[in-house]
């Protein structure tokens, strides 16, 4: 069984499920329907991704897909760390524009849940990082969107300096919040 914890926004958790270990290694159920389904949780997942980061300091995001092709992610590390970073941008929200940020890591064994109106990135902590998560629709290049890492109207406190960071041209070119298409 896992355990939910809510964070600062809402419909964002964290899930830390168990790790039954021995001296042959260790054994987790990492994902259970009806487990997450008992904690309220009901998504059904279409699709899983998995990504490497060969270098610390690599940046992905932020992120999202606009409806009807919105995605709600669930996202864990198997070997590394993130900076994993989600912002509200729904723009009827009272915590619109507001962010938090949870390191989720293979030694920590925890998963995060970012919503549907959620933007959503991470930072590399370590090398060899690899993530794997999980979404509720297929990707969409017409639905497919990204905001600034570095937007000053949000703030997020990133752990290295901008020029320490790799970024892909997408996320190089991202627009503001500000210019985004956003959630109503």
């Amino acid at each position: 069984m896992s355990n939910v914890i809510s964070l600062a926004l809402d419909g964002v958790v964290e899930i830390r499920p168990r790790k039954l270990g021995d001296d042959r290694g260790f054994f987790s159920e990492t994902y259970n329907a009806k487990a997450l389904a008992d904690a309220g949780i009901n998504l059904q997942f279409v699709q899983d991704n998995h990504s490497l980061s060969a270098a610390k300091g690599v940046l992905r995001g932020l992120h999202y897909q606009l409806p009807p092709r919105a995605q709600d992610k669930l996202v864990r590390v198997v070997s590394g760390s993130i900076l994993d970073v989600v912002v509200d941008i729904r723009r009827a929200s009272p915590t619109f524009r507001k962010w938090i940020a949870l390191e989720v890591s293979a030694a920590k064994w925890n998963q995060i849940l970012v919503p549907k109106g959620f933007a959503h990135g991470f930072l590399t902590l370590e090398e060899n990082t690899e993530v794997v998560y999980k979404v509720t629709d297929y990707y969409s290049p017409e639905h497919d969107r990204s905001i600034r890492f570095d937007d000053p109207s949000i703030g997020i406190e990133w752990p290295f300096a901008s020029p320490a960071v790799q970024l892909s041209d997408k996320d190089r070119n991202a627009p503001s919040l500000d210019d985004a298409d956003l959630f109503p």
